[in-house]
């Protein structure tokens, strides 16, 4: 099923103005705060009345301003995950749930208790009242309840902005789960890069309304020319192969070919990875450097060299693990008299790549 969207409204000085399309998956609304990401969701959700506007999930056409169409939130098929649970605090686990199946129309093929809650790691809870659950716990109700109303399409808009890293980590590997398990599209809001990186399989970038980009996430983080949350936040992501665990601690990992070496990552051998590299923790090269502490080399080409309003610069640089960025300063590339086309070897130190940068492929 396909989400097809195309918007146009004006909020006082701010006009949104959007085409993009959303496939199964997650689809993730990036970018900074005010570039519309919740009036879209808000939009879609039936919240917000465009000027003008088509918005269709399969062969339902929820709005079309042009034919007088505009179907009610409730008519809409969708489940919501908001930043915090909003679960029912006199209710257990159990029946909170039970108020999502409670929503799905009759006839309608829905997921089955028992298998969102063993999606979800809820079985320990279910007698619980949402007093009793952490952030991370509450949002993985807040997703099984979205989840048995029978959804066409599940919003999500920043549903991680209110816990804390330690809570996002317990709780972002379910939204992988998610994603792999659901046949619907999930249109979910972050401007965080880690988040977009692990989750997205498609990710529209916006900027003061606009779509700046949009395609899957390798493609549109590694385009140093999309940066909707400043050259701080950028990264590359790259898809690797667990080898083998290490006694020392580390994991090794293929990457097209190029041994990366990790802290121990909790994933089997033969295993499929996203890794995110943040740009600012990548050194380049001229020749292959020797004597380093730096465990992690990947040899490449300069695919673009793109300077910020600052003294620095982005050089992206095209290896046979993919697309990796460099964040250095001017003064260093021109002392390094970098160049497109120059060959190029990026380090990355072993301890750079946060474990929340790490994610199921």
């Amino acid at each position: 099923m396909m989400l097809d969207v195309s918007l146009r409204h004006r909020l006082g000085a701010f006009t949104l103005d959007v085409q993009f399309r959303a496939p199964p998956g997650v689809t993730v609304l990036f970018g900074r705060s005010g570039s519309g990401k919740t009036s879209i969701v808000n939009a879609v959700a039936g919240l917000l009345m465009p000027d003008e506007g088509r918005i269709v999930t399969g062969e339902r056409v929820l709005l079309d301003t042009a034919a007088g169409v505009r179907l009610k939130p409730h008519r809409r098929r969708l489940g919501y995950i908001f930043q915090e649970g909003r679960l029912f605090p006199h209710l257990t686990v159990r029946q909170n749930l039970g108020y999502g199946a409670w929503f799905a129309p009759k006839g309608a093929a829905r997921a089955d208790l028992a298998q969102v809650v063993d999606l979800l790691g809820l079985g320990a809870l279910l007698e619980r009242r949402p007093a009793a659950l952490s952030g991370g716990e509450k949002q993985r109700v807040a997703i099984g309840r979205a989840l048995l109303a029978a959804p066409q399409l599940i919003l999500a808009d920043e549903p991680l902005a209110a816990l804390d890293e330690a809570r996002k980590a317990e709780i972002l590997p379910y939204f992988e789960r998610l994603r792999d398990s659901v046949s619907v599209p999930i249109l979910y809001v972050s401007h965080s890069a880690s988040e977009v990186a692990r989750l997205a399989t498609t990710v529209v970038a916006l900027e003061a309304g606009r779509v700046i980009a949009q395609g899957p996430a390798a493609e549109v983080l590694g385009n140093p020319a999309v940066l909707p949350t400043g050259a701080r936040e950028a990264g590359a992501v790259l898809l690797a192969r667990v080898v083998a665990h290490h006694a020392d601690g580390l994991s090794e990992l293929s990457a097209g070919g190029i041994p990366l070496l990790l802290p121990r990552v909790a994933a089997h051998p033969g295993a499929s990875l996203r890794i995110r590299i943040a740009a600012h923790d990548v050194i380049l090269a001229r020749t292959r450097p020797e004597g380093l502490s730096a465990l992690n080399i990947l040899p490449g080409t300069i695919h673009e060299i793109r300077p910020g309003g600052g003294p620095g610069a982005i050089v992206a640089i095209d290896t046979a693990a993919g697309r990796v960025l460099s964040r250095v300063t001017r003064r260093s590339a021109a002392a390094l008299g970098l160049a497109v086309g120059q060959e190029v070897h990026a380090v990355v130190k072993a301890v750079a790549v946060a474990t929340t940068d790490i994610g199921a492929a």
